[in-house]
């Protein structure tokens, strides 16, 4: 007889553990966060080539996201190993996966959006 999805979910070697599951989202989504500033921003910038500007700008950006992604990480660092394992905890952990992505794509288009704005101003 095949076993369900749910046989494999209960079994010890496939426990829950949400700390693990946020840590392994932040850590791809700022991959991905870090390569799209690399590729969108850093394009929109193409045309200021002689200056620094555009570099410094990568680097506060990406440094500013990490203190925001490590303080969602935290939140759930802080849980007990039952707390951890206890799929009640899937919706606020889903939620919590999601806000870190949507901040992970999102950000850097709309950097770039801002960033085209204020210098089609000037």
């Amino acid at each position: 007889m095949a076993k369900t999805h749910r046989d494999y979910a209960a079994s010890p070697q496939q426990q829950i553990d949400w700390r693990k599951s946020m840590s392994d989202t932040v850590a791809y989504a700022l991959l991905v966060y870090t390569a799209l500033q690399i590729f969108v921003t850093m394009r929109a910038m193409e045309g200021d080539r002689s200056s620094m500007l555009p570099m410094l700008a990568l680097v506060v950006l990406v440094a500013a996201i990490i203190p925001m992604f490590r303080h969602i990480e935290r939140r759930w660092d802080g849980l007990s190993p039952a707390a951890a394992a206890d799929p009640a905890m899937r919706a606020a952990c889903r939620r919590d996966q999601l806000a870190v992505w949507a901040l992970a794509i999102g950000l850097p288009f709309l950097l770039t959006a801002l960033f085209k704005g204020v210098t089609a101003l000037f």
